[in-house]
């Protein structure tokens, strides 16, 4: 399953893919950064880390249950492209009326409209691709002091329903519930 977000003016075309083996140096370079630890809590360290995160991404697909992409920027000649960030769609089962999306931005393509580009692609595949089967409602969850990812949210058409309180320690703070619903046909 590929999906493809056209460029803008702006911004160059992104391909989103599941992640594969090839992606691990590109993701463990990545989860370096601070900001992206502070965010996500992520258990990749080195390479055998990110082995095993991208061998359960791929399980999740396997399972119907969680479907993760690799965001990477379509270069202007042949190639596969720098790694941006990831969407990921996730709590997928049968008869559950709302799934969770989430995303991140590499850091060297923060600012750029990647996370909101991609979330509108994988948002649109979700709601097209399990149809009236499939959850009607998506939900976005962030901590209430990532104004980023509000931002995020709100861009690619996410209202606000609600704070949600802290949950330590996954959820230290208090957060945000934003939610997307699948139009009526």
């Amino acid at each position: 399953m590929t999906l493809r977000v056209d460029a803008t003016s702006s911004a160059p075309a992104l391909v989103l893919r599941p992640w594969t083996v090839e992606d691990v140096g590109a993701l463990v370079e990545v989860v370096r950064d601070p900001a992206f630890g502070h965010w996500t809590g992520s258990p990749v360290g080195n390479g055998a880390d990110g082995s095993a995160w991208v061998a359960e991404q791929r399980r999740g697909w396997a399972t119907g249950t969680r479907f993760g992409f690799a965001v990477r920027e379509v270069p202007p000649t042949a190639g596969s492209g720098r790694l941006v960030g990831g969407v990921v769609l996730k709590e997928v089962a049968p008869g559950r009326a709302s799934a969770e999306v989430g995303y991140w931005t590499a850091p060297h393509a923060r600012g750029r409209g990647v996370a909101s580009r991609a979330l509108d692609a994988l948002t649109g595949w979700a709601f097209d691709a399990f149809g009236a089967d499939g959850p009607a409602v998506l939900e976005l969850l962030h901590q209430e002091d990532n104004l980023a990812s509000c931002g995020v949210a709100r861009r690619s058409g996410y209202a606000f329903e609600r704070i949600l309180p802290a949950a330590p320690p996954g959820f230290p703070l208090d957060g945000h519930l934003h939610v997307r619903r699948r139009r009526a046909l």
